[in-house]
Protein backbone atom coordinates (compact mmCIF):
# COMPACT_ATOMS: atom_id res chain seq x y z
CA UNK A 1 0.00 0.00 0.00
CA UNK A 2 1.50 3.36 -0.99
CA UNK A 3 2.32 5.75 1.77
CA UNK A 4 0.61 9.10 2.13
CA UNK A 5 3.93 10.85 1.41
CA UNK A 6 4.44 9.07 -1.93
CA UNK A 7 0.86 9.86 -2.94
CA UNK A 8 1.41 13.52 -2.15
CA UNK A 9 4.67 13.50 -4.15
CA UNK A 10 2.92 12.02 -7.17
CA UNK A 11 0.11 14.56 -6.91
CA UNK A 12 2.63 17.38 -6.57
CA UNK A 13 4.55 16.18 -9.64
CA UNK A 14 1.32 15.91 -11.61
CA UNK A 15 0.39 19.48 -10.68
CA UNK A 16 3.84 20.67 -11.76
CA UNK A 17 3.51 18.89 -15.11
CA UNK A 18 0.01 20.31 -15.60
CA UNK A 19 1.24 23.82 -14.75
CA UNK A 20 4.11 23.46 -17.21
CA UNK A 21 1.73 22.29 -19.93
CA UNK A 22 -0.62 25.22 -19.31
CA UNK A 23 2.33 27.63 -19.35
CA UNK A 24 3.60 26.21 -22.65
CA UNK A 25 0.12 26.45 -24.15
CA UNK A 26 -0.18 30.08 -23.05
CA UNK A 27 3.21 30.93 -24.57
CA UNK A 28 2.25 29.23 -27.82
CA UNK A 29 -0.99 31.22 -27.98
CA UNK A 30 0.86 34.46 -27.26
CA UNK A 31 3.46 33.65 -29.93
CA UNK A 32 0.73 32.85 -32.47
CA UNK A 33 -1.12 36.10 -31.73
CA UNK A 34 2.11 38.09 -32.06
CA UNK A 35 3.01 36.33 -35.30
CA UNK A 36 -0.47 37.04 -36.68
CA UNK A 37 -0.22 40.72 -35.74
CA UNK A 38 3.20 40.96 -37.41
CA UNK A 39 1.83 39.20 -40.48
CA UNK A 40 -1.06 41.69 -40.73
CA UNK A 41 1.27 44.66 -40.24
CA UNK A 42 3.71 43.33 -42.85
CA UNK A 43 0.78 42.59 -45.16
CA UNK A 44 -0.35 46.20 -44.93
CA UNK A 45 3.13 47.41 -45.90
CA UNK A 46 3.21 44.96 -48.83
CA UNK A 47 -0.29 45.97 -49.93
CA UNK A 48 0.60 49.66 -49.79
CA UNK A 49 3.81 49.13 -51.75
CA UNK A 50 2.64 46.62 -54.36
CA UNK A 51 -1.12 46.70 -54.75
CA UNK A 52 -2.23 50.33 -54.54
CA UNK A 53 -1.12 51.10 -58.09
CA UNK A 54 -4.27 49.24 -59.17
CA UNK A 55 -6.33 48.73 -55.98
CA UNK A 56 -7.67 50.80 -53.14
CA UNK A 57 -9.38 49.60 -50.02
CA UNK A 58 -12.49 51.70 -50.55
CA UNK A 59 -12.59 52.85 -54.19
CA UNK A 60 -12.59 51.00 -57.47
CA UNK A 61 -9.55 51.79 -59.62
CA UNK A 62 -7.94 49.67 -62.32
CA UNK A 63 -8.88 46.82 -59.97
CA UNK A 64 -11.83 46.62 -57.57
CA UNK A 65 -11.84 47.94 -54.00
CA UNK A 66 -10.53 45.28 -51.62
CA UNK A 67 -11.59 46.24 -48.08
CA UNK A 68 -14.28 43.56 -47.87
CA UNK A 69 -12.91 41.09 -50.40
CA UNK A 70 -12.85 38.08 -48.03
CA UNK A 71 -16.38 36.67 -48.06
CA UNK A 72 -17.39 38.49 -51.26
CA UNK A 73 -18.39 36.62 -54.40
CA UNK A 74 -15.73 36.99 -57.09
CA UNK A 75 -16.54 39.39 -59.89
CA UNK A 76 -19.29 41.11 -57.92
CA UNK A 77 -17.83 44.24 -56.26
CA UNK A 78 -20.40 46.97 -56.51
CA UNK A 79 -19.72 49.55 -59.20
CA UNK A 80 -16.76 47.76 -60.77
CA UNK A 81 -16.77 46.62 -64.41
CA UNK A 82 -15.20 43.16 -64.59
CA UNK A 83 -13.80 41.21 -67.49
CA UNK A 84 -16.11 38.59 -68.94
CA UNK A 85 -14.17 35.81 -67.19
CA UNK A 86 -14.34 37.47 -63.75
CA UNK A 87 -17.99 38.43 -64.17
CA UNK A 88 -18.76 34.75 -64.81
CA UNK A 89 -16.88 33.57 -61.69
CA UNK A 90 -19.05 32.16 -58.91
CA UNK A 91 -16.62 31.36 -56.09
CA UNK A 92 -16.47 33.31 -52.84
CA UNK A 93 -13.13 34.84 -51.90
CA UNK A 94 -11.74 32.93 -48.96
CA UNK A 95 -8.27 33.17 -47.47
CA UNK A 96 -7.19 30.04 -49.36
CA UNK A 97 -8.73 31.22 -52.64
CA UNK A 98 -6.97 34.60 -52.35
CA UNK A 99 -3.63 32.87 -51.74
CA UNK A 100 -4.20 30.78 -54.86
CA UNK A 101 -5.17 33.92 -56.78
CA UNK A 102 -2.02 35.75 -55.77
CA UNK A 103 0.02 32.67 -56.70
CA UNK A 104 -1.43 32.54 -60.22
CA UNK A 105 -4.67 34.39 -61.05
CA UNK A 106 -4.98 32.54 -64.38
CA UNK A 107 -5.26 29.20 -62.55
CA UNK A 108 -8.14 30.51 -60.43
CA UNK A 109 -10.07 32.30 -63.19
CA UNK A 110 -8.86 31.47 -66.70
CA UNK A 111 -9.14 34.48 -69.01
CA UNK A 112 -9.15 37.10 -66.23
CA UNK A 113 -7.11 40.28 -66.78
CA UNK A 114 -4.92 40.65 -63.67
CA UNK A 115 -1.36 39.91 -64.74
CA UNK A 116 0.30 40.30 -61.35
CA UNK A 117 1.54 37.57 -59.02
CA UNK A 118 3.06 37.58 -55.56
CA UNK A 119 6.02 35.25 -55.90
CA UNK A 120 7.00 34.62 -52.27
CA UNK A 121 4.66 32.43 -50.18
CA UNK A 122 5.22 34.50 -47.01
CA UNK A 123 4.33 37.70 -48.89
CA UNK A 124 1.08 36.09 -50.07
CA UNK A 125 0.32 34.94 -46.53
CA UNK A 126 0.87 38.43 -45.16
CA UNK A 127 -1.11 40.33 -47.82
CA UNK A 128 -4.03 37.94 -47.42
CA UNK A 129 -3.82 38.19 -43.61
CA UNK A 130 -4.07 41.97 -43.96
CA UNK A 131 -7.05 41.81 -46.31
CA UNK A 132 -8.76 39.21 -44.10
CA UNK A 133 -8.25 41.40 -41.03
CA UNK A 134 -10.06 44.25 -42.79
CA UNK A 135 -12.93 42.03 -43.84
CA UNK A 136 -13.30 40.63 -40.29
CA UNK A 137 -13.24 44.13 -38.77
CA UNK A 138 -16.01 45.22 -41.09
CA UNK A 139 -18.25 42.32 -40.03
CA UNK A 140 -18.06 43.28 -36.33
Amino acid sequence: MPSRTSSLRRASRRLAVDALAVGCWALLCLWAATAQAQSVDRGQVLFESRCVACHSLDANRTGPALRSVVGRTAGKAEGYFYSEAMAAATHVWSVEKLKAWLTNPQDVVPGQEMNFRVDLPQDREDVVAYLASLSEAQKK
